[in-house]
This record gives structure tokens, C-alpha cells and sequence, in this order.
């Protein structure tokens, strides 16, 4: 009986290694941005949350900021922060951190007027975000009481000075929450290389799409493959990089769209290691609808 025990140790020791390699290689993690879907067709914060889809919530945007301008929410039409209804959003944040989800306040966008004049005006804004959105206090705060677990830099014009917001905010925070960006894919990013070089950015989610030269296009991956070895070579610890993909072709008209049993099958095998992060959807509008999100749970 003794060779039988051997053997049926060994095969369960062999299951369990497969079974924590599988977990392994499918630990990556899904972020999505949430806040621009028209006529709100992403449906509230909460209901996002509970999807039980993903790690990460992106509210998107905070697009006006910087240079002197009074700080203005656009949240299309899921409240108007002018009117203080996006205070009710703090319920909605708390239910989504008691889940387990990480919600971050997206800074930027691809419309809006953002930009920083000065390293002064970095760490004013710093303060300003701080006090506003994090573990700071004010008198005005837009989403009501609820602190925010991060702020995610989508910067897309005008890049001076988020080097030094990135240090006065990482300072500030002082671990305590944070810190994401979301570059383009061509490397070094345009807006966002001194930022990142920083090395206080914990995931660095790249937009694989509308870039035609680094983003998946006619069945080939070659262009990504190649941005993604730059990414993941280039960006400093501690900082993992995410796959950033649009959930529906309509998400991104300049192309970069991966159907997902493509991604999974294809994609993805090619691009995990030490450095992969997970998945970075844009966004969840359109993920309402085409589940993309939902074929990717324990996937990725």
C-alpha cells in the first residue's frame, strides 16, 4: 500500500501546482472607466460595482483644472455638480469600496481645458485634489464625504508639471491611496513620460487603441507586442502595466478593438509576465451592452 500512497500524494501535489498555476496566470485584474456613457446608459457607480466585474472604477472626468480655472466635474448626465447632486454619489462610492473596488477619480480626458502652469501650481492643484476627492478636508466637496482611493492621470494635452503633481500628490498621500495613468500607447508617452518616471504610479494602464501604430489591427499583434515590450521595460517599479482596450468596436473609432475570445486565446499569452497588470476597459457604457467585461471575469 505504501507505493499508492506515494503515488496518490504526488498527484495531489501535482493537482494543487496546476490549480495555483491557473490561479497565477489568470490573477490579472480589470479596470474600466465609468461616468460618460450618454443618457447614462452606464448605469449608477453602485450597480457598476456590483457587477462584480472589476477591481478597479475610474470616475471620468475631472476636465477642468489647472492654470487658474475653477475645477469642473463632467459626469454627462449622471448629475450636476454646480446643483451639488453629485454629492449623492457618496453612498454609491462607499457601497462599491465596501465590495472590494477601487475608485479612483480620472484627472484629464480627451476633451476639456486642463493644464498646469508652474510647479506652484502642481502642488496647488495637489492640495486641491487632496482636500476635495481624498483624505483632506474642504468645505466643497463634490462627491460628498466619501474618500476616494486614488486619482488617475488620463492627461492627453498640455503634459508640463504632472511630474510634480504626481510628487506633491504622492507626498500627500503618503501611501494612503493611489495613483494611476493612463498613456497612450506610442512610447514614451507624449503628455505623461516625466509623470511616470516618477516611480509613484502603482498600474500604468496604456490605451491600445485609436493609435494605429502600436495597436492590434487585421488579425495582427505584432505593433502591440512590441509597445507592450516598451512599456513594460520602460515603466518603473512599483508600477504594473494593464492592457488598456475598448469594450466595443463604437469605443474606439480609430481602431484597436480585440474581440475577446482573441484576446484571450491570443492576446494575452503573448503579453503576461511579471510586469502585467490585468485589462483596462473603456469603457463601461459601452460594456453594458456588449458584456466584454463579463467574458474576461477570471480570464485575465
Amino acid at each position: 500500500m505504501a507505493p499508492r500512497l506515494c503515488c496518490s500524494s504526488q498527484f495531489l501535489l501535482a493537482v494543487s501546482f496546476l490549480a495555483a498555476f491557473a490561479a497565477v496566470s489568470n490573477a490579472g485584474k480589470v479596470a474600466v472607466y465609468w461616468g460618460q456613457g450618454a443618457d447614462n446608459g452606464d448605469g449608477t457607480l453602485a450597480d457598476t460595482c456590483a457587477t462584480g466585474l472589476y477591481d478597479f472604477v475610474n470616475i471620468a472626468f475631472l476636465n477642468v483644472v489647472g492654470s487658474g480655472r475653477t475645477p469642473e466635474l463632467n459626469l454627462a448626465a449622471h448629475c450636476n455638480p454646480d446643483a451639488g447632486t453629485c454629492k449623492s454619489l457618496s453612498s454609491e462610492i462607499s457601497s462599491c469600496q465596501q465590495s472590494g473596488v477601487k475608485v479612483l477619480l480620472s484627472l484629464g480626458g480627451e476633451s476639456g481645458q486642463y493644464s498646469l502652469s508652474s510647479a506652484d501650481d502642481a502642488r496647488g492643484v495637489a492640495d486641491y485634489l487632496w482636500n476635495t476627492f481624498l483624505g483632506g478636508s474642504s468645505d466643497s466637496r463634490p462627491l460628498g464625504d466619501a474618500v476616494l482611493d486614488g486619482i488617475d492621470f488620463d492627461i492627453e494635452k498640455d503634459g508640463d508639471h504632472y511630474d510634480e503633481l504626481a510628487m506633491a500628490l504622492s507626498s500627500r498621500c503618503n501611501g494612503a491611496c493611489l495613483l494611476t495613468a493612463a498613456p497612450q500607447c506610442p512610447y514614451p508617452d507624449a503628455n505623461l513620460d516625466a509623470a511616470i518616471k516618477t516611480g509613484v504610479f502603482s498600474h500604468v494602464w496604456v490605451q491600445f487603441y485609436n493609435n494605429a501604430q502600436c495597436q492590434y489591427a487585421g488579425g495582427d499583434a505584432s505593433t502591440l507586442q512590441a509597445a507592450w515590450a516598451q512599456w513594460t521595460s520602460g515603466v518603473p517599479a512599483p508600477a504594473d502595466v494593464f492592457l488598456g482596450l475598448p469594450t466595443a468596436p463604437g469605443a474606439a473609432p480609430s481602431g484597436g478593438y480585440i474581440d475577446a475570445d482573441t484576446l484571450l486565446s491570443t492576446v494575452l499569452p503573448a503579453v503576461k509576465g511579471a510586469d502585467y497588470g490585468g485589462v483596462m476597459l473603456w469603457d463601461r457604457w459601452r460594456d453594458v451592452s456588449a458584456d466584454y467585461g463579463k467574458k474576461l471575469k477570471g480570464k485575465v
